[in-house]
C-alpha cells in the first residue's frame, strides 16, 4: 500500500491551569529515598515553582513532519501542541485523521493547541467545585490533534519510557490540560521518563453514527478511537528523538481515560502501539449499542433539517448549531438518563445511557474491550486497575449534605437500588457502623465491581499480569467533603501535589504519598511491575485472594475487603 493510502486507510490508521506552588513543593527531599533504581534524583526544592526557564533554538527536535522548538525549564524539556494529524474542521469532520500538513523551518511548539470543541463546563457554577479543580479549558478548536511532551533528554540515545495520558471526561468533555495536575514535567523529572498527553475528537464529532448515510461516514461513530491510534503511531514514529523508547509505552487514563485505554487494549489496530497500561477509575467492559448510536444519529440529523442527500451540509456548519442539535436529540430520546457513574455496575435489563462513544462496528472496534472476557490481542499487556474509596460523594459540592439522616441516606438508596435498597444499607451498616450516614450513601455509589471484573478477566488470561489499587486517601479541604473524590489520585500519579495544593492541601505528607503513587506507576513503565521500596509487596492480582493495594496515609496491601459488600449490591441490581 502506498504511504498516503496507508494514512487514510481504516484498516492502518496512521501510525484540570494555573499553577498553585511553593518552592520546595514537587520534589522534596522527603520523597527521595522512595526512587526506583536508574531513576534521575530530583533537586532539593526544584520543580514547577522554583523555575530557571530557557527558550532557544538549541531546545529542537524533528519529527515526521517538520522541526519543532520548545522550551526547558530545571532539566526538563517541554513541547506543546505539536500536530499529529491534519485538521479535522470542514471537509475533514466525521472522516478519519490524515498526516499532518508538513512544514518548513522550525514551528514553535510552546503552548497547548487547541482543545476539541464541547459543550461548557457546568462545573464552573459551583465555587467550591471550580476552586477544587480550578480547570484550564483551553481554546476550542477543530484542528485539535495534538501531543505534549516533558522529557528530561533529546537526541541523546536513551530509551527511557514514555507514558502517555489519555484524558478524562467521557467521551465527550475535557482535554489534555484541563487538570493542573495533568503537567508531565514533576513525573518526567522524578522518572526520568517520557511523559506524553493529548487531544482527540470528542462527542458528536468523535463518535456520530453516519454510516447509513454514504460510505464516506462508514467509520464516523469511531473516529474519535481512530484519533487514539494516530496519536500511538506519531508516538512510535517520533518519540525516540525526544529520548524515548517506542518499544516501551505505557497508556494511562482516568475516568473516560480509563474507558479508552480498555477499549485500545481490545482493538487490533492498536496491537504493538503500546506494552503497558493503566486504568484509574474507568473500567470499561461494554461500549454502546450500535442500533442506538444510529438512532441517535438519525434524530441529530432530523434536529438539523437535512436527509441523506444533504447530510454533507453538517461538515460546514458551525460546532454551536451541531451541540444544540445534540442536545435537543438526546433529551428527546433519553429525558431521564440512568444513574451511575464511570466504571460503576446498574441494574440488570436496565436502559444504557444514551451518548456519544464508539461502538463495536466490527471493523474499528472489533468485540466490547472486556466482556465476556479479556482481550487476546493484548493478552502481554500488564495493567494496573483501580478506583478511588468516594467515586461519588454526595456533599462534595453541597455542605448540608453533610448532616443527612439515616432516613434521608435510605431514600436516596432507594434511587439507586429499588425495593433491594434495605438489604443494600443494611450490609454497609454493619460492614462500617460508625460512619456519617453521607459516608455510608458515598460507599454504597462508589463500588468496585467493573473494577474487580476487569482485573478478574485480565488475570484469567494468564498471559500478563494485573495489579489491583484503592486510594483512599481523603482531602483535608472544604473541611474533608470531597473525600477520596473521583480525580483525587491524579495529582499523585503525576507527582503534583503541590501544583493541585487546592485540591490535596500541599504539604510534606501528602508529597511522601504522591512519592509512593508515582514511583510504582514508574517502575510499572519502567518494567511492568509497580513494586519499589517504598510500598509494602504488591502481589498481582488473583481472583482467590483478591490482593489490592491501599493508598491512604498508611499503604498496606489488603485481600478483596469488599468481597461481600460487592455479591449483596451484585444480588440487589438483579
Amino acid at each position: 500500500m502506498a504511504q498516503d493510502e496507508k494514512w487514510l486507510a481504516i484498516e492502518k490508521p496512521f501510525g484540570r491551569r494555573r499553577l498553585l506552588t511553593s518552592a520546595a513543593g514537587l520534589v522534596g527531599g522527603a520523597a527521595a529515598g522512595l526512587l526506583p533504581a536508574g531513576c534521575s534524583t530530583p533537586n532539593a526544592g526544584a520543580g514547577i515553582g522554583a523555575t530557571t526557564l530557557v527558550a532557544t533554538d538549541a531546545t529542537t527536535a524533528d519529527t515526521t513532519a517538520g522541526k519543532v522548538r520548545g522550551f526547558s525549564r530545571n532539566g526538563i524539556h517541554t513541547f506543546k501542541g505539536i500536530p499529529y494529524a491534519g485538521t479535522t474542521g470542514g471537509a475533514a469532520r466525521f472522516l478519519p485523521p490524515t498526516r499532518p500538513q508538513p512544514w518548513t523551518g522550525i514551528r514553535s511548539a510552546m503552548w497547548y493547541g487547541p482543545t476539541c470543541p464541547q459543550g461548557p463546563r457546568t462545573g464552573w457554577l459551583n465555587d467550591e467545585n471550580a476552586f477544587l479543580f480550578q480547570w484550564d479549558d483551553g481554546q476550542p478548536g477543530e484542528d485539535c490533534l495534538r501531543v505534549n511532551i516533558w522529557t528530561p533528554g533529546l537526541n541523546d540515545g536513551k530509551k527511557r519510557p514514555v507514558m502517555v495520558w489519555l484524558h478524562g471526561g467521557g467521551w465527550t468533555s475535557g482535554s489534555g490540560q484541563e487538570q493542573p495536575a495533568y503537567n508531565g514535567e514533576s513525573l518526567s523529572r522524578r522518572g526520568d521518563v517520557v511523559v506524553v498527553s493529548l487531544n482527540h475528537r470528542l462527542n458528536i464529532l468523535g463518535y456520530l453514527n453516519l454510516a447509513a448515510y454514504g460510505e464516506k461516514y462508514a467509520s464516523s461513530v469511531s473516529v474519535g478511537v481512530l484519533d487514539l491510534v494516530a496519536a500511538l503511531e506519531w508516538v512510535r514514529d517520533n518519540i525516540a528523538n525526544f529520548g524515548g523508547d517506542p518499544g516501551n509505552v505505557l497508556i494511562f487514563g482516568q475516568s473516560g481515560g480509563g474507558g479508552k485505554v480498555s477499549t485500545l487494549m481490545s482493538m487490533p489496530m492498536a496491537k504493538g502501539l503500546f506494552h503497558r497500561a493503566v486504568v484509574e477509575s474507568g473500567s470499561t467492559l461494554r461500549l454502546g449499542d450500535p442500533e442506538l448510536a444510529a438512532k441517535l444519529a438519525a434524530a441529530v440529523v432530523a434536529e438539523l433539517g437535512l436527509n441523506k442527500a444533504s447530510v454533507d451540509k453538517m461538515q460546514a456548519m458551525p460546532y454551536a448549531r451541531l451541540l444544540d442539535a445534540q442536545n435537543a436529540a438526546l433529551k428527546k430520546l433519553q429525558p431521564n438518563p440512568p444513574l451511575g457513574g464511570p466504571g460503576m455496575p446498574t441494574p440488570r435489563g436496565a436502559m444504557p445511557r444514551l451518548g456519544f462513544s464508539p461502538v463495536v462496528d466490527g471493523k474499528i472496534v472489533t468485540r466490547h474491550p472486556f466482556d465476556p472476557d479479556a482481550p487476546d490481542v493484548s493478552s502481554n499487556v500488564p495493567m494496573i486497575i483501580g478506583t478511588v474509596l468516594n467515586e461519588q460523594s454526595p456533599s462534595m459540592n453541597d455542605a448540608s449534605l453533610e448532616s443527612m439522616s439515616e432516613d434521608e441516606m435510605k431514600k436516596r438508596a432507594a434511587e439507586r437500588y429499588g425495593n433491594q435498597a434495605g438489604v443494600v444499607v443494611d450490609a454497609y451498616r454493619k460492614a462500617y457502623p460508625s460512619v456519617k450516614p453521607v459516608e455510608l450513601l458515598s460507599r454504597m455509589f462508589s463500588v468496585r465491581t467493573n473494577a474487580v471484573t476487569q482485573a478478574e478477566r485480565k488475570a484469567a488470561r494468564g498471559a500478563a499480569p494485573a495489579y489491583m489499587y484503592l486510594f483512599a486517601w481523603q482531602t483535608p479541604l472544604l473541611e474533608g467533603r470531597p473525600r477520596a473524590f473521583h480525580c483525587s489520585e491524579i495529582p499523585f500519579v503525576f507527582y503534583n501535589t503541590d501544583v493541585s495544593a487546592f485540591a490535596t492541601g500541599g504539604g510534606a505528607e501528602v508529597r511522601a504519598l504522591a512519592a509512593k503513587v508515582s514511583d510504582a506507576w514508574i517502575n510499572f513503565a519502567r518494567k511492568g511491575d509497580p513494586n519499589h521500596g517504598g510500598l509494602p509487596p504488591w502481589p498481582a492480582y488473583n481472583a482467590q485472594q483478591g490482593p489490592v493495594m491501599i493508598f491512604d496515609k498508611t499503604c498496606e496491601v489488603k485481600n478483596d475487603p469488599d468481597r461481600e459488600l460487592r455479591k449483596v449490591v451484585a444480588e440487589a441490581l438483579g
